[in-house]
């Protein structure tokens, strides 16, 4: 199971997306699969890592940082969000 759809099994991160408009699908877990190679699970049972969720909407990029918490064992992933920011779309006016 992917580690988006684990977060959004969670009311509050759900509620989050909403606050910015973004759609699920509109969100992306930067370095997911390094994350989750076997290789950095290797007997573990509780990841701990500080990740950057990248997210989209009408008015452009939205970056949550934070800190990824993933129970293994039980498939439960909480993100704790420290800061976000907004990078708005540009349009390039410019005529060739």
């Amino acid at each position: 199971m992917k580690l988006k759809d684990l977060l959004l099994t969670r009311n509050s991160f759900a509620e989050l997306l909403k606050q910015f408009s973004i759609a699920a699908d509109d969100i992306k877990i930067q370095n997911e699969d390094v994350l989750l190679s076997d290789q950095h699970l290797q007997h573990q049972q509780i990841l701990k890592e500080s990740i950057c969720i990248e997210g989209k909407n009408n008015e452009g990029f939205v970056n949550f940082f934070g800190t990824l918490h993933y129970n293994i064992l039980e498939q439960l992933a909480v993100f704790e969000v420290l800061d976000f920011e907004r990078t708005p779309n540009t349009i390039d006016l410019r005529v060739a």
